[in-house]
C-alpha cells in the first residue's frame, strides 16, 4: 500500500509542532477530544498533529485529527488533504468501514484530484485486507472485485492500477478455490452431481486460475464415479492438452488407462464444447 506519501518522515521532525507540545509536554491532563478544544490551533497545526499521531503508531487518534479539520475548517486549504489522511489513517487502524466512508467522501467532494485514484484504491483495499480463510463467505471478495475493478477502468494510468491487478488475480483465484474446496466437500461424501456443478464452475468461469487443472482432475474423478466416461475422457483430454507436466494429469492418466480408457475428446457434451472451441478453435 502507498500510503506513506501522507506521511511526514520521522528524520524532518526536529521542530516539534506547538499543538504536539502543548498536548503532550505542557497540558498532559488537557482533553484534546473535549468540545473547543482545538478551536485555538489553526488547521496546519491540526494536520500536524494527525501527522505525528500516524509517526507514533496512533491511527485512530490520527484519524480524530484529520476529521477535526473538515469540521472546524471545511474550507481550509488542509480540509483536502486531511480527508484522505483520514481514510488512510482508519485504513492503518483496520477500520475499513470508516476508511472506506472517508475515501467514499473524498470521490465525492474530489473526483477530479490527484489523490481519487487512491481514495477508489483505500475503498477496494477496505474490502481485499478483509478477504480471509477460503472456507468464509466470499461477499467481501465479490466487493474487492468490483472496487479493484473501478480502480483499473477508472484510472488505468495511476500507479494504483498495477497493484490493483495483481490484487484482482489473487482475488479471483481466491473465489476459484471456494469452488474447489466446496467441490472436494462434496465429492468426498459422494455428492457427485453438485460437485460436478462446482468444478464446472471452475472450468468455465475460472479457467484463468490456478485451480484449472485440479478442477479437470477432480471432473475425471467424480464422471468416472457416475460412470458418465464420455466426459472423462474429454476431461482427460483438456487436462493433457493444457496442463501436462501437473500433478493432476498424472493422476487423472493413471485413473482412465487403469480402466483402460484414453485421454481424448467423446461424445457430446459441455466437455467436448470446450475442447472443440479452445483446443481445436472451433466456434460455430
Amino acid at each position: 500500500m502507498s500510503g506513506e506519501k501522507f506521511l511526514t518522515p520521522l528524520g524532518a521532525m526536529q521542530c516539534v509542532p506547538f499543538l504536539a507540545i502543548a498536548i503532550l509536554v505542557g497540558c498532559e491532563n488537557a482533553n484534546p477530544r473535549r468540545e473547543g478544544a482545538l478551536e485555538q490551533f489553526t488547521p496546519a497545526e491540526v494536520f500536524e498533529r494527525g501527522e505525528f499521531e500516524l509517526q507514533r503508531g496512533q491511527p485512530d487518534d490520527a484519524a480524530f485529527y484529520f476529521g477535526e479539520i473538515e469540521r472546524l475548517y471545511p474550507y481550509a486549504q488542509e480540509a483536502q488533504r486531511a480527508l484522505i489522511s483520514q481514510a488512510f489513517a482508519y485504513h492503518q487502524d483496520s477500520d475499513y468501514a470508516n476508511s472506506r466512508i472517508a475515501a467514499q467522501r473524498y470521490l465525492n467532494f474530489y473526483p477530479a484530484t490527484e489523490d481519487a485514484a487512491y481514495a477508489q484504491y483505500l475503498i477496494a483495499l477496505s474490502y481485499y485486507d478483509q478477504i480471509d480463510e477460503i472456507g468464509r463467505d466470499q461477499g467481501l471478495t465479490f466487493e474487492a472485485l468490483q472496487a479493484l475493478r473501478a480502480v483499473i477502468e477508472g484510472y488505468p494510468d495511476s500507479e494504483y492500477a498495477r497493484s490493483s491487478v495483481l490484487k484482482f488475480d489473487l482475488a479471483f483465484d481466491h473465489l476459484a478455490g471456494k469452488e474447489m474446496e466446496v467441490g472436494r466437500y462434496y465429492l468426498k461424501r459422494k455428492h457427485y452431481a453438485a460437485a460436478v456443478n462446482r468444478f464446472r464452475t471452475v472450468v468455465e468461469d475460472f479457467e484463468t486460475t490456478s485451480h484449472t487443472a485440479e478442477a479437470l482432475h477432480r471432473l475425471v474423478e467424480t464422471y468416472l464415479s457416475l460412470g458418465l466416461l464420455d466426459e472423462a475422457q474429454t476431461a482427460g483430454a483438456i487436462l493433457g492438452h493444457n496442463f501436462q507436466s501437473t500433478e493432476w494429469y498424472q493422476e487423472s492418466y493413471a485413473l482412465l488407462t487403469g480402466r483402460g480408457l484414453t485421454l481424448q475428446t467423446a461424445g457430446d457434451n459441455w466437455l467436448s464444447s470446450i475442447y472443440r472451441q479452445v483446443i481445436r478453435g472451433e466456434w460455430l
